[in-house]
């Protein structure tokens, strides 16, 4: 098992995200070189496989469904407070859409391209990609809530022109995404936990699942090591970023393929714990993990930046544009073919993944 405690791997796993830490203390604000560049993006990863590590350490003590909700929360708290240091530094005509571009990415890098990977390999190694449907749909259908509530709904309304909700009408849909997500993690951990747990004869086989459990102490160990490294992870991404803006402007690309950038940065610790589980035939924890960080993401920066509105100056756009519509819109009827019969084929996987890759050619050639 990758996070098993006596591993060679904790020496190294435990030193990287101190090093990571120190690598965003040098060199957070200031303007860097291209070899810095360079060695902050080799930290970068480093803090990304620690960060895997850890959780999984965290994830087999606390026993699923617990592990995917730790690693999610986490890295949404997170990248959370990045949005709104931004929002806060930044130039109001700048960050408007900010908060908007960051969930949507999330949102679509979560439920196709983490589901579409986990999917594939998961056919690839039985055929046929097994989970619990119960569970998994329930999840789909608070993220597709969620979103609609916050993301669709403000390019309709009238209240304020543009696609922009009144303070009544943010105040509504903060309150009603943070419910739906309090009240989904109550069912994930509490009322249904079975539905979100691995099942089927791989799990019954798996030896990470009957593997002894860490101890608490080095559960609590690997829990602020973790936070360590996606702190680096979130930290060290905003340090790349005036390159990876350089890099957009010379492709030619608009400004907001930027966020679209680091979301996949972030959520690099997501996706490589889902592809790890997908690996092992637990399908149904890399659903755990996309899901669970797209109702995160949405459940809690939304509430949180309709606080931090009461004293940012500037509109706060949320609304998306038609052509990101049309992309939610799909995603969600797919992902509902997807999940509800409990098995999914390569097809579904690939029809995930070619949705992704259109939702990153627009982002770069809208």
């Amino acid at each position: 098992m990758a996070a098993r405690v006596g591993s060679s791997a904790v020496s190294w796993t435990a030193a990287m995200p101190a090093l990571a830490l120190v690598t965003l203390a040098a060199t957070w604000g200031r303007d860097i070189s291209t070899v810095v560049v360079v060695a902050v993006g080799v930290c970068l990863a480093g803090a990304v496989l620690a960060a895997v590590h850890h959780a999984e350490v965290v994830a087999h003590r606390v026993g699923e469904p617990f592990g995917s909700l730790v690693l999610a929360v986490a890295v949404t708290v997170i990248e959370v407070g990045l949005i709104v240091t931004l929002m806060v530094s930044g130039d109001s005509s700048e960050t408007a859409t900010l908060a908007r571009d960051t969930v949507f990415a999330a949102a679509m890098i979560t439920c196709n391209g983490i589901v579409g990977i986990s999917v594939m390999i998961g056919a690839l190694r039985r055929h046929v990609a097994e989970f619990n449907a119960e569970g998994t749909g329930t999840a789909l259908a608070t993220v597709a809530t969620i979103a609609t509530l916050t993301l669709v709904l403000p390019t309709f309304t009238t209240s304020r022109p543009g696609p922009e909700f009144s303070p009544g009408q943010l105040a509504f849909a903060a309150v009603a995404a943070l419910a739906l997500y309090a009240l989904f993690v109550v069912v994930q951990t509490v009322r249904h936990r079975d539905y979100f747990l691995p099942g089927g004869e791989a799990a019954e086989h798996d030896p990470d699942v009957h593997a002894a459990p860490p101890s608490d102490r080095d559960a609590l160990l690997s829990l602020g090591l973790l936070l360590m490294a996606l702190v680096a992870v979130v930290g060290l991404a905003k340090v790349e970023s005036p390159a990876i803006e350089d890099g957009v402007e010379a492709v030619g690309a608009p400004h907001s393929a930027v966020g679209v950038v680091i979301a996949l940065l972030v959520l690099l610790p997501e996706t490589l714990a889902a592809v790890r589980n997908a690996q092992r035939d637990r399908v149904q924890v890399s659903f755990n993990l996309a899901y669970g960080s797209a109702m995160a993401s949405i459940g809690l920066t939304i509430p949180v930046i309709a606080v931090a509105s009461i004293w940012l100056e500037g509109p706060l756009v949320l609304g998306l544009g038609a052509t990101e519509m049309v992309l939610l819109a799909i995603t969600v009827v797919v992902s509902a073919l997807t999940v509800l019969p409990g098995r999914a084929t390569l097809q579904e996987g690939g029809v995930h993944l070619v949705l992704f890759g259109a939702f990153l050619f627009l982002a770069v050639s809208p």
